[in-house]
This record gives C-alpha cells, structure tokens and sequence, in this order.
C-alpha cells in the first residue's frame, strides 16, 4: 500500500498593502492609468509624457524656472523627472534640433506614448529610502492637464501652462553645463 502524503498549500503571495493604496491614490484621486504589480507604475502619453534628466541638472532647471514654470516633478535616485503635455515627448528631437541642442543632449530623455515610470509615493505616505518621490506632487481633484509644459503655451494665453520649449531649452543648458562640469579639461592656459 502506498501512503500519499499531501503537502500543504501556501496561499500565493498578495500585494503589498501600501502599494494597493498607492495603487488607489492614482486611480481614484488622480484619474490617472496604472500599471499594477509589485512595484506600481504610471502609463506614460495618455495623460502625460515625461522628460527625463540628471538630478543635478533638474535641480537646477527648477530654480532656474521657478514653480510656475514646470507641472509636476519627481524623483527617483539620480533621475528627476518633468511630467509634460501628452506628445510633449514626440516633441523632444525636434525642439533639440530647433534650440540648436541637437544631438549634444544625451542626458535628456522622453517617456511616451506607451511607457511607463515607477510610481512615485503619494505625499501622504512614507516609504523605503531611494523610491520614487514627488518634488512638486499633482494635486488631487484638479485636472493635471492645465498645469503641464506644453507647446500651445507659446502665446501666453490667459491660463495657459508652462512652455515646453522653455523647459527642454533649460533642461538641455543644465544637462549640458553638467556634462562640461564633470569633464576632464585639459589646461588651456598654461
């Protein structure tokens, strides 16, 4: 006779419960896509794109911009990111090529129409060291839209948002500044 010894069941593992509330902040308060998993993610391009630079170099774009010059902003690690009007990323190599930045610019990147970033912390609630987090967090209850850099701003019309152009022109100034900073030169006046 042959004893068969049933292994118990292990439930499978379930969702964190912090990121079930995250998960909930940008749904419900925010409106916003969702990628949902163990680490949640935003889709990017259909209520925002981002742009995507060095942190030293976000820093600086947002002093050089002031708060009214950006929509929202985060970070994550050394990674600042700008949330721009939808096609804002479409945009980028074309308003490079126009700024006269070109291809000099690799540290600024565009996320899209079909990407996704980390989710950063919603302002009420703590976490881990290094996860993402809201610099200049969406506010709840209000239309993002409005307050994302966009190239329909160029005319300054009454309400309008911040104008992409200036932030990609500042953006591709800092980011470059940084690369020649943390060049090695060689000594030219010797």
């Amino acid at each position: 006779m042959v004893t068969v010894v049933e292994t118990p069941r292990v439930p499978l593992p379930r969702r964190p419960l912090m990121g079930d509330r995250i998960e909930r902040w940008y749904e419900e308060e925010l409106g916003w896509a969702v990628v949902p998993g163990a680490q949640v993610r935003l889709r990017t391009g259909l209520r925002f794109d981002v742009l995507e630079m060095p942190a030293f170099a976000g820093y600086a774009v947002r002093e050089r911009l002031g708060s009214h010059g950006t929509g929202p902003v985060a970070l994550h690690g050394n990674v600042m990111r700008f949330l721009v009007a939808a096609g804002g990323a479409d945009e980028l190599p074309g308003l490079l090529d126009w700024l006269e930045w070109g291809p000099l610019i690799g540290d600024l990147r565009a996320v899209g129409a079909g990407g996704t970033i980390e989710a950063p912390l919603p302002p009420a609630i703590p976490g881990p060291r290094g996860a993402a987090v809201w610099l200049r967090p969406p506010e709840p209850g209000c239309e993002v839209e409005p307050t994302l850099p966009t190239l329909t701003t160029l005319g300054g019309g009454k309400g309008a948002g911040p104008d992409l152009v200036r932030l990609v022109d500042a953006a591709a100034n800092e980011c470059h500044r940084a690369r020649l900073l943390s060049a090695t030169q060689p000594l030219a006046f010797w």
